[in-house]
């Protein structure tokens, strides 16, 4: 759709790209994306209850899980359902409020996620380079502070950015180049200067996104060389096994990410949106599942207590 910029106003209606295809490839994709918002919510919603069931798995490395958990579900809920919405009615339409608060929250939980992957980091940089201290230093305070705190980092970026996002200019029918109202989109269907906001978000980028990485980065590089000092192969393969679910998480997360930076044409960054938003959610429960012997052990349990009941 081609939007005409003549009438500027503070309240603009926000015309989400999706996807521009004929109505049977509409469903086709409405199909597939229903089908991975269901395996999103069914997979974290099991990891959430085995852990809150399972006496064993109340550790600091499982109460970060959880937390990842629903930050997933709560993360693709605020873009999936609308996405599922129009492609089954073709209503791309969305009012300044959604809009808004659809940016808001989406910028809050993927700021989330950066400082709890770091936290999840820090947990196993403390269970492999100090384990015989490591349920004296990671006690439930500890991870209490961990985990709230960068929610609150979190929102508080989203409303500063949400806040400068406010006072641009938009005409009166913005034509967004995404699926969702997404930052870059906004920014760059904004008639006034963004500057500033180009500013600041170069700025919070160094503190939620390269301060953590940098430090996930240092706690693998210390865990790494701990793990080369054990003697064994074989423990040191145990040893690193421990984190390597975590690694992957963090390396499909960063990776999905920077590539969606670097890419150029539309149909890429669409594409790459999709990957971005769904990718991590959907493989999170399946890669502690298959890689993880307590989420195994207590999957079995259960079903065995099924059997036997």
């Amino acid at each position: 759709m081609n939007v005409e910029k003549t009438n500027v106003t503070s309240e603009p209606t926000f015309y989400v790209f999706a996807f521009s295809t004929s109505e049977n490839e509409r469903l086709i994709i409405l199909l597939i994306i229903l089908l991975i918002y269901c395996v999103i919510l069914c997979g974290n919603l099991l990891i959430i209850l085995l852990i809150s069931l399972e006496p064993r798995l109340h550790t600091p490395m499982y109460f970060f899980l959880c937390n990842l958990s629903t930050l997933d579900i709560v993360y693709v809920s605020t873009i999936l359902p609308k996405l599922i919405y129009v492609c089954h009615t073709g209503d791309h339409v969305m009012s300044y409020t959604s809009c808004m608060t659809q940016m808001y929250l989406f910028i809050t939980f993927g700021d989330t996620e950066c400082f709890l992957l770091t936290s999840m980091a820090i947990d196993r940089y403390v269970a492999i380079c100090f384990p015989l201290h490591y349920s004296l230093i990671m006690s439930k305070w500890v991870c209490v502070l961990l985990v709230f705190p960068a929610w609150f980092m979190a929102s508080v970026n989203a409303s500063i950015i949400t806040w400068y996002v406010h006072n641009l200019t938009f005409i009166d029918l913005v034509d967004v180049k995404n699926f969702f109202c997404e930052l870059k989109a906004l920014m760059n269907a904004s008639m006034r200067d963004t500057t500033s906001l180009n500013t600041y978000i170069t700025v919070a980028a160094m503190f939620v996104g390269v301060t953590p990485s940098c430090f996930i980065l240092l706690s693998y590089v210390r865990i790494i060389y701990t793990v080369l000092k054990i003697k064994s192969s074989a423990g040191r393969w145990k040893t690193f096994s421990s984190c390597s679910s975590h690694l992957t998480i963090v390396i499909l997360f960063y990776g999905s990410g920077m590539t969606l930076y670097l890419s150029q044409s539309l149909g890429q960054e669409i594409i790459l949106s999709l990957m971005f938003v769904t990718l991590v959610p959907m493989l999170n429960p399946l890669i502690y599942s298959l890689r993880n012997k307590d989420i195994k052990e207590a999957i079995r349990r259960r079903i065995d207590n099924k059997i036997a009941f």
